[in-house]
């Protein structure tokens, strides 16, 4: 039986920061740093209990590395693809809960809290926003949400997609 991936925490490698922010706009806790070294990589997977998702096949023959998924492809589709095959995957209930930029929980905050700090169409066209407490990044459902919510969509019920940051 598959391990479910919104219940299971994932640490990726420097090579997977695409694959780190569609998982994330899905719902699924994913930590990700650009310069990460395997050393550290490793060593945070055990501190945080979290399971490595790693293009480098040396670090999933290192002694210490409890769970470990060898992402093969170079391409995010084929990649988010790779990941369903080992961690369940079909629902969308927890999308767009998680920053993309660093992987925190998303907060509701209030509208009023934010006059001049969003552009002034955006300020009169949308109600709800949610914001990063810890990197402050806000977020709202624009277009660019919906066009994401399309793609993780079809990427979940694998209708074969081939993204176009591929």
């Amino acid at each position: 039986m598959k391990k479910k991936a919104l219940e299971t925490r994932f640490i990726a490698d420097s090579m997977l920061g695409k694959l780190a922010k569609w998982l994330r706009l899905a719902g699924v806790d994913v930590e990700y740093e650009k310069d990460i070294d395997d050393k550290e990589l490793v060593q945070r997977a055990i501190w945080e209990d979290r399971v490595i998702l790693t293009r480098d096949r040396s670090v999933t023959q290192r002694k210490l590395v409890k769970e470990c998924l060898l992402i093969n492809s170079e391409h995010l589709s084929e990649q988010i693809r790779e990941f369903k095959r080992a961690f369940e995957l079909n629902t969308l209930k927890n999308a767009f809960t998680r920053c993309i930029l660093c992987n925190n929980p998303l907060e509701e905050i209030p509208k009023e809290l934010l006059k001049g700090k969003v552009p002034p169409y955006i300020w009169n066209t949308h109600e709800r926003f949610k914001h990063c407490n810890l990197c402050k990044r806000i977020y709202w459902a624009g277009t660019h949400r919906r066009n994401a919510e399309k793609l993780l969509k079809e990427l979940i019920e694998e209708k074969g997609l081939t993204l176009k940051t591929d």
